[in-house]
């Protein structure tokens, strides 16, 4: 299965995360299949391509609950 989570990236004691696409199985920073966007916790800012997660959501993938709430703002 298919799910639409964030991975961390950045330094340490300062995270950025990115929106990714990857395997339910694979780890937390493991490889991904696609990146659909971005999210910065000190600026606030997150960034998205909303058509690309809807694609992926009709073809089956699901959304971790994180996701989910960027979505809803």
């Amino acid at each position: 299965m298919l799910k639409i989570r964030l991975k961390r990236c950045g330094r340490k004691k300062s995270p950025s995360y990115r929106i990714v696409l990857m395997p339910s199985q694979s780890k937390r920073d493991g490889r991904v299949i696609e990146e659909l966007g971005y999210y910065n916790p000190f600026s606030k800012m997150i960034k998205f391509d909303r058509e690309k997660i809807m694609y992926h959501i009709k073809n089956g993938a699901q959304l971790t609950p994180t996701v989910k709430n960027f979505l809803k703002k």
